[in-house]
């Protein structure tokens, strides 16, 4: 059973990833994370690596974006390692730094 996960992007995500995206996970993948959906996302858009992900070292991924899971900031369940589920709708929000 294959499961979906249905990314939007939001301000400049947006246009660098070229709109929304479905996400097909295969059923291999019980146990996929956030941190997962990321590494996947910047494989089949590698431009968006540098907006997304501040650094990756280790394995660890830190973020550079606000992401929302059905509504909730992943900060509030379990950061990247928070486990996705089919139809979870995901959301990337460019963080945005001004002076």
């Amino acid at each position: 059973m294959m499961m979906n996960v249905n990314v939007k992007f939001i301000g400049a995500l947006r246009h660098i990833a070229g709109g929304s995206k479905t996400v097909t996970i295969a059923d291999t993948c019980s146990n996929f994370t956030v941190k997962d959906l990321i590494q996947q996302i910047v494989l089949d858009v590698p431009a968006l690596k540098t907006d997304i992900i501040i650094q990756q070292t280790n394995g660890s991924v830190k973020t550079n974006a606000l992401i929302l899971i059905n509504d909730r900031e992943i900060s509030v369940l379990n950061g990247v390692d928070t486990l996705l589920a089919n139809g979870d709708e995901i959301i990337f929000i460019p963080v945005v730094h001004g002076g």
